[in-house]
């Protein structure tokens, strides 16, 4: 006998369907792997019960401390821009609710994310575990300082905004590696693509965007 929470969920995955072909597909989002991932992973369960009505609408979500989840498009778009293939060793700045770490476990082969709020950070790994995702390694500290014991990293994804990409980060990034961060003021901000090609940086501006600051520890320098 189906139960009220197995039609909730088919609920949310029809939901998802919808989300991956009008508000993905239809505005341009063609990575198959990207799509597929999207399709998969449950973002009503990253946030409160009380916002889950609007899990798969196209706009942020709170999901306290003051952080957001970001709009499932701009989520694809730097997902896609980073064309990854599965055998990447990537680096997560701001963990938030574990969305896009989720997402990040289907595309590549090892995740390691920092989140500087400690109550984030636990109850993403918490549910990651819970989802089965075995290639994922969260802790608590300074994002912007990346994570040096496991670089050099194949790609870097950040999900705050600074207003130059921290030199820790490039330092941590493998050659041939590419990053995706957000720069700007929280007034004007911008999705950026650095690529690290012979020890040299080249930058791809995108399109606009809106994220939450990415804040340093004190006397670590500006970002």
């Amino acid at each position: 006998m189906k139960t009220f929470s197995d039609s909730r969920e088919e609920r949310f995955a029809a939901f998802r369907q919808k989300m991956v072909s009008v508000q993905l597909y239809a505005r341009g989002i063609r990575n198959e792997r990207v799509l597929a991932a999207m399709a998969k992973v449950p973002r009503h369960l990253f946030i409160a019960e009380e916002f889950r009505q609007d899990a798969y609408e196209d706009h942020p979500l709170p999901i306290g401390v003051g952080q957001t989840i970001s709009q499932p498009y701009i989520v694809a778009f730097m997902l896609e821009v980073l064309s990854l293939e599965g055998s990447e060793k990537v680096l997560e700045v701001g963990t938030g609710s574990g969305y896009v770490t989720a997402l990040l476990a289907e595309l590549v082969r090892q995740v390691y994310s920092v989140e500087r709020i400690s109550a984030l950070a636990n109850q993403a790994q918490a549910m990651l575990q819970g989802l089965g995702s075995t290639n994922v390694r969260i802790r608590t500290g300074d994002g912007s300082q990346g994570w040096v014991e496991y670089a050099p990293y194949d790609a870097i994804v950040v999900s705050a905004a600074a207003r130059q990409v921290p030199q820790a980060l490039l330092e941590q990034l493998r050659d041939q590696g590419r990053i995706m961060i957000p720069i700007g003021s929280p007034e004007a901000q911008e999705l950026v693509l650095v690529r690290k090609i012979a020890g040299q940086l080249a930058m791809t501006r995108l399109e606009g965007c809106r994220f939450v600051p990415l804040i340093a520890e004190p006397g670590k320098g500006q970002v």
